[in-house]
């Protein structure tokens, strides 16, 4: 009987503990989105692959949906800090890492819209995303 009731506690722990991750997860989305949105990163992306608004004349988004981003970048040695310093400084249009899957030609720099701090905390959160 005591072998059941602590294999029962260790299951509510680890279900209870799932579901705080996931509301937590959740809570955090959403403070992701609304510091996309203040920095004006949702004009040319999206968060989900598909889900962009292409300019008339096309049917490629202007920026990568950040579900592409992270599944491109996700598993390779340094991407957070590149990925910063490109939301930082902006893309090469000649050297475009996206070239014909999306519109835009390149990123523009963000410094004046975005800080660091925030940046880098956005695109640990873009690399989470599945």
């Amino acid at each position: 009987m005591f072998v059941k009731s602590v294999k029962f506690v260790i299951a509510s722990v680890l279900v209870a503990g799932s579901l705080s991750n996931a509301i937590a997860d959740s809570a955090n989305d959403e403070k992701m989105k609304k510091a996309a949105l203040k920095a004006g990163c949702l004009t040319c992306h999206s968060v989900e692959a598909g889900k962009g608004v292409a300019p008339a004349g096309t049917d490629k988004p202007v920026g990568p949906a950040w579900a592409d981003v992270a599944s491109k970048y996700r598993n390779k040695p340094g991407a957070a800090d590149f990925l910063t310093r490109v939301v930082l400084e902006g893309s090469n249009p000649y050297s475009s890492h996206w070239k014909d899957k999306v519109s835009g030609i390149a990123m523009p720099p963000n410094a004046v819209a975005i800080t660091e701090a925030d940046a880098r905390q956005l695109v640990f959160w873009i690399l989470s995303i599945k």
